[in-house]
């Protein structure tokens, strides 16, 4: 399982990557990896802003639909667009090119709540 060091993850199995102010969001490759083919992601939420742990968005897999949710919050600034057209990316790069969204950050501090990579580990295990 390939849960990367530089990120910090929430229980709800997202990932975070802090750029300043700006966290990118994705899901996990354990949540990928349970959750199957992803067939399609809903995000309609940009320019929309959101507490932590509100839903921003829908991941429809072939077996399942699963609500994403807002590790921190903030303002949803861009979506991934090319996931309209590609959703497996997030079967194939959960931490590259299947980011979901990107969030200006209202309270950096919130990161400091996420879980670190070994936190994660345990959760899933």
């Amino acid at each position: 399982m390939n849960i990367p060091e530089n990120l910090k993850f929430t229980k709800d199995h997202e990932w975070v990557k802090v750029e300043g102010n700006t966290a990118i969001v994705g899901i996990t490759d354990f949540a990928q990896s349970e959750l199957g083919d992803i067939v399609f992601v809903e995000i309609e939420t940009e320019d929309e802003e959101l507490e932590k742990e509100q839903v921003f968005g829908t991941i429809e897999a072939v077996k399942t639909v699963s609500d994403l949710y807002m590790p921190v919050s903030g303002k949803v600034v861009e979506v991934n667009e090319e996931l309209e057209s590609k959703p497996e990316l997030v079967n194939k790069e959960p931490y590259g090119g299947g980011w979901m969204i990107k969030i200006e950050m209202n309270n950096p501090d919130q990161v400091g709540e996420l879980l670190s990579a070994s936190q994660y580990k345990e959760l899933i295990s």
